[in-house]
């Protein structure tokens, strides 16, 4: 597949709402957005690799995979610049040292925003 493929959790508003503001399609292509909850044989495939999607987003890219802060990195780098919420991001984000020290902290806030609402992790 030409393009990216991303999982992201379709149960968490910041995920959903950030895999479809970064207008990747602009700058790249083809995006397939797959909702880590599904059963898309991509999730399954990650997941039996031992990658925890509840700790964070993955990015299949050129044949290589992106997890958590280095899947943001990559979105970031990757991602339009149009819209004052993709500048700041793809700002902040595109450097390294930044997204991994931010990261653990986006993550704590999805989790606790998915227990407020009542949303179960991924299972």
């Amino acid at each position: 597949m030409s393009g990216i493929e991303i999982i992201y959790d379709g149960g968490c508003t910041f995920c959903s709402r950030y895999v479809t503001m970064t207008q990747l399609r602009d700058a790249i292509g083809t995006v397939e957005l797959i909702d880590a909850r599904s059963d898309h044989p991509f999730v399954a495939k990650v997941r039996a690799q031992g990658y925890d999607l509840n700790e964070g987003m993955l990015a299949r890219y050129k044949g290589r995979e992106y997890f958590g802060a280095d899947c943001l990195h990559l979105l970031s780098m990757l991602s339009s610049r149009s819209g004052l919420d993709n500048r700041l991001m793809s700002t902040v984000m595109a450097h390294r040292p930044l997204a991994v020290t931010l990261y653990p902290a986006l993550r704590l806030g999805r989790n606790m925003t998915l227990r407020l609402l009542g949303r179960q992790p991924i299972s």
